[in-house]
């Protein structure tokens, strides 16, 4: 997923601590070249969120139709990997 940020969104800047093996796989990656290191982590972070909360309406949806959510999980799982999730 790419993201790109409006020139008009305001960024706040932070201190992350990276373990020196970490960074170098990071400054390493061709979009980190192309693009930088701020936005590489961005698009990482977003993309861990993102997929954090579909594992969370996977759950949810275990838990509502029990055994039966699997189920109905793979009758629309097509039509559910190719939708774009909304951002809180």
């Amino acid at each position: 997923m790419r993201l790109c940020y409006p020139a008009i969104m305001p960024a706040k800047p932070v201190q992350v601590s990276i373990e020196a093996e970490l960074l170098r796989r990071i400054d390493r990656d061709p979009e980190t070249k192309a693009k930088g290191r701020s936005a590489f982590i961005r698009s990482a972070v977003s993309s861990y969120l993102d997929a954090k909360r579909k594992k969370g309406v996977d759950a949810a949806i275990r838990a509502a139709y029990g055994d039966a959510g699997d189920a109905l999980e793979a009758e629309v799982a097509d039509v559910v990997d190719a939708q774009a999730w909304p951002r809180d």
